[in-house]
């Protein structure tokens, strides 16, 4: 059996391919360099942090820039 993804699906797997990376303002902006922004940014937003908080995102962030020194 065929399954087929919604476009938000198929989106949101980009986007975390993109954050695994990509620092995330790189992937900010790609995102608005693509015209791919089109929809609610607030609740796109909300739906792929809703897990996060600042500190676990810049422990992310640093956890990325160390990984690509060491690469």
């Amino acid at each position: 059996m065929i399954q087929v993804k919604r476009e938000q699906q198929v989106l949101q797997e980009g986007l975390e391919i993109l954050l695994s990376n990509m620092e995330p303002s790189q992937v900010a902006r790609f995102w608005a360099a693509c015209n791919i922004g089109s929809g609610d940014y607030l609740k796109l937003k909300d739906e792929l942090f809703a897990e996060e908080s600042v500190a676990s995102l810049y422990s992310k962030i640093l956890e990325f820039q160390k990984s690509k020194r060491e690469a």
